[in-house]
Formats: C-alpha cells, sequence, structure tokens
C-alpha cells in the first residue's frame, strides 16, 4: 500500500496544477471578452524567410485598433496590435483543403494589408461581418489608410 502513496499524490499534484492551469485560460477568456467585443480569430503572417501557419487566438475590437490574442498564453497583453486606420480589407475567401484543418470549423480567410504586409484572418462569416463594419465605420478626425 505504501507503494502507491508517492505515485497517488504526485498524480493528485498533477491533476490540480492541471486544473488550476484551465481555470486560469477560461478566467483569462472571460477578461478579454469582458473589456470589449471579442471573436475567436486564427491569425497567419506572411514572413520572407519561413513558412507561415495558422495561429489560433481571440481578436478584441477597440476604438481605434485590433488586439489579437494567442489562445495558449496566460498572458494578459495582445500579442499583435493592428492599428484600424492602417488596415485595409482586400478580400475574404474560402480556405483551402488543407487550411481546412489549421483552423475552426466554418471559417472564412480575410485578406487584409496592414501597412506593407499583408494579414490573413480566419473567422467565421458573421464574425467577418462584424470585423469589416468595425473597419470600415472609421470615427469623424480619422482617415482610414489608402494603399
Amino acid at each position: 500500500m505504501g507503494e502507491l502513496v508517492a505515485p497517488l499524490e504526485i498524480l493528485g499534484g498533477l491533476l490540480v496544477l492541471f486544473g488550476l492551469v484551465l481555470a486560469l485560460f477560461i478566467l483569462r477568456r472571460y477578461l478579454l471578452a469582458r473589456n470589449g467585443a471579442t471573436f475567436d480569430c486564427s491569425l497567419k503572417r506572411e514572413h520572407p524567410r519561413r513558412a507561415s501557419a495558422w495561429i489560433l487566438g481571440v481578436a478584441r475590437y477597440s476604438e481605434d485598433r485590433l488586439e489579437w490574442f494567442r489562445i495558449f498564453t496566460l498572458s494578459p497583453r495582445p500579442s499583435q496590435v493592428f492599428v484600424r486606420s492602417q488596415m485595409l480589407l482586400l478580400e475574404w475567401i474560402q480556405p483551402s483543403e488543407q487550411e481546412i484543418h489549421s483552423i475552426l470549423p466554418g471559417a472564412v480567410i480575410v485578406r487584409c494589408s496592414y501597412g506593407d504586409e499583408i494579414l490573413e484572418m480566419a473567422m467565421t462569416r458573421s464574425d467577418y461581418i462584424g470585423f469589416a463594419t468595425w473597419l470600415e465605420a472609421t470615427p469623424p478626425g480619422m482617415q482610414p489608410f489608402s494603399a
């Protein structure tokens, strides 16, 4: 019986640690959603020297910027911040056969220019409508970026 106590204590400790990390992920997602409109949004940026990959994340609108947070981190800070006036919506497309397995089910791919860079974001069609509306509804005094 004594031989089982140590492995069971380790297993119990690991389960408690897993539950704590899971609770922190849920709390972080709740806090992100509380401070503004959020939506699931995978991001792919073009890199000249390496292959680009889709990264799961959550995006949050603010008045003049779009903040993007990685899913698998506990950091409360955005991984990327995109200034609204520098984003230009190019198009939306259906994902290719290879991309279907890398993004959320039912997502469309939205292509935007951001300065000299091309961004691809995967989001649901309803989130795309909200994103396009937010991007086109520039507040008074803020000039949209022109390519």
